[in-house]
């Protein structure tokens, strides 16, 4: 975590961001935030479609946006929805944050209660992750 900003923080941005979530179908509104190694916080919502393949989850939508702004160097994500025990991320986001933020901390909460959490390592959610090496 940067100095200045706490995992609360973090999950309080992820809770944040979940208010902008587009959830028409299952109604199971999703919000992450990723903090840089700079205290930068960068939220996403999810967002479904009619055609559920090509709904994206706020861990992605967070990211993405991070990654076309020209952020790098994530140090934590923070994802926040009305699930017990916070929303683990997807098979899909796993894949996506061992590729593009290995080394980041991994905070799930509960909407219902942002004051308890989790905490878990991307390696740890995806152990052995297939990334190309240069």
């Amino acid at each position: 975590m940067s100095e200045t900003t706490t995992p609360r923080a973090l999950i309080q941005a992820a809770a944040q961001a979940r208010l902008g979530a587009v959830a028409p179908y299952s109604h199971f509104q999703v919000g992450a935030a990723l903090l840089t190694s700079s205290g930068e916080m960068l939220g996403g919502a999810n967002v479904e479609s009619a055609s559920y393949g090509l709904t994206c989850c706020a861990e992605r939508v967070a990211l993405f946006a991070a990654l076309t702004g020209g952020r790098r160097d994530f140090i934590a994500v923070a994802v926040v929805a009305r699930a017990p025990g916070g929303p683990m991320p997807c098979g899909a986001c796993r894949q996506l944050l061992a590729e593009y933020a290995p080394q980041a901390k991994v905070y799930v909460a509960d909407s219902d209660d942002l004051e308890q959490f989790r905490e878990f390592t991307v390696r740890g959610l995806l152990p052995e992750a297939f990334v190309l090496v240069p």
